[in-house]
């Protein structure tokens, strides 16, 4: 296949008649409830572009939400998944084994933090492995009870929507939900209610209280959190609160779930975000990033721990598809021999520099934070209001897409613009990307397009 030219190129309005007639096809077969942000359906992707039908190039700053980290058609990722389809696509490795699923578990042993003996299982999404991390937390402490934190996004079915905080779009109508689940506050510094300066010792103060009060200590199972939170709004705790957590965890007994599946595989700079304080979960997540664009994830924890679910306990048909540990194997190779960690970091640099310009160019940005190749902004009213601005995020968005740059939106309060653009982003894409951001601000700031 020619290779993508790594360019924006628009030659049609977006989206183009093609895309069009597509999202008409979609609106007759496809429910309702599966939305599109933008509506431009992608022929070929690569690198930092996406190609649409009508031969559109568009700047990509969402990989697909965190997935497409080594790039949409990374070589040894095509490769790995065409051998692997030339060999066999699937026999169900709670059936009949192979191998593909013992080198990811090794691969996922050596990478996640900490030095003890591992163990992971292999599934097909996100919320899968958390479903499944918090049946093994269950099964190990003999307790049943999961604190999970304001802001927290943790998946869709559910269990996990009732981890999940967030009610529009993810839980609307769709309770009762899963029980035993407890909701604590969350160390977000740009909205803490009490003294900025000590957000971490207020933050877990107020999360020991009320878990002592409400719930009591001998009956949690365990706490899971994003490191950095990632439909919340990138939240970056300060520093020493997910420490606090984990000795909390140890202290009583309950375990410590990390849930890296938008933070892992160097997103932020490192292996996982837990890796910048030396924080070592009891269990961790994974998933989007693990596997190039296929559907895989993973639950790894302590070999006690894991080894604790009786045989048959774990599993799925799909869980560790052979296809899919391919291409993790693929992906994961890629990061390692492109050093895609200190890429991120790169970009990361990148991000901040020009998005701190921008901040004082149009006065409407509260806070910019993340870690590496993970970073946003949220938008406020102006500098002296932190009042959301959800329409002007929204707006500043939707410029941004019919200019040709793919950007997400976030946060409890829909006023987050995050950036998760690919590792294999060149420099000139991404400073494009922002002279674009830039121009979306100022023209929506000056009664453009709002």
């Amino acid at each position: 296949m020619t290779p993508i030219t790594q360019r924006r190129e628009l030659r049609t309005e977006l989206p183009g008649p093609r895309s069009r007639a597509l999202q008409a096809r979609k609106e007759a077969a496809v429910s309702a409830g599966v939305s599109t942000g933008l509506p431009v359906y992608i022929d070929r992707a690569g690198g930092g572009i996406l190609v649409d039908v009508d031969g559109n190039h568009l700047i990509d700053f969402g990989s697909g939400i965190a997935v497409t980290t080594v790039g949409a058609s990374a070589p040894r990722v095509v490769e790995a998944v065409q051998g692997q389809v030339e060999r066999f696509t699937h026999t169900c490795f709670m059936v009949t084994p192979y191998e593909e699923y013992l080198e990811v578990c090794e691969k996922l042993a050596a990478l996640t933090p900490g030095s003890h003996e591992k163990r992971s299982a292999l599934f097909n999404s996100g919320a899968e492995a958390v479903e499944n991390a918090v049946k093994i937390a269950r099964a190990y402490t003999g307790r049943s009870t999961i604190v999970a934190f304001d802001h927290a996004y943790h998946g869709r079915t559910n269990l996990t929507m009732a981890l999940t905080a967030k009610n529009l779009p993810y839980k609307q109508g769709f309770g009762p939900f899963a029980g035993e689940v407890h909701r604590a506050p969350m160390a977000y510094p740009f909205r803490w209610p009490g003294d900025r300066e000590h957000v971490a010792e207020e933050a877990f103060a107020a999360f020991a209280a009320q878990v002592h009060t409400q719930v009591g200590e001998q009956n949690v199972a365990a706490v899971i959190v994003e490191p950095i939170q990632g439909e919340g709004g990138f939240i970056v705790p300060p520093a020493g609160w997910l420490e606090r957590i984990a000795r909390w965890c140890q202290e009583h007994g309950a375990l410590f779930i990390a849930d890296e599946i938008q933070t892992g595989f160097c997103r932020t700079g490192d292996w996982f975000a837990c890796d910048a304080e030396g924080v070592v979960p009891d269990l961790i997540t994974t998933a989007k990033g693990i596997a190039g664009g296929m559907p895989l994830a993973a639950v790894t924890g302590r070999a006690e721990v894991m080894d604790a679910v009786h045989p048959g306990g774990l599993g799925g048909t799909y869980g560790g598809n052979p296809v899919a540990c391919a291409a993790a194997l693929g992906a994961i190779a890629t990061m390692e021999e492109e050093d895609l960690c200190g890429r991120a970091r790169q970009i990361g640099d990148v991000l901040r520099s020009r998005l701190e310009q921008l901040a004082d160019k149009v006065g409407v940005i509260g806070e910019i934070r993340g870690r590496g190749a993970m970073v946003a902004v949220e938008v406020v009213v102006g500098s002296g209001d932190r009042s959301p601005d959800a329409a002007l995020t929204a707006a500043v968005s939707a410029h941004c897409h019919r200019e040709g740059l793919v950007t997400l939106t976030a946060g409890t309060f829909g006023n987050v613009l995050r950036f998760l653009p690919p590792l294999t982003i060149s420099d000139e894409l991404l400073h494009e990307g922002l002279d674009i951001l830039e121009d979306a601000f100022l023209t929506v700031l000056d009664g453009g397009d709002r």
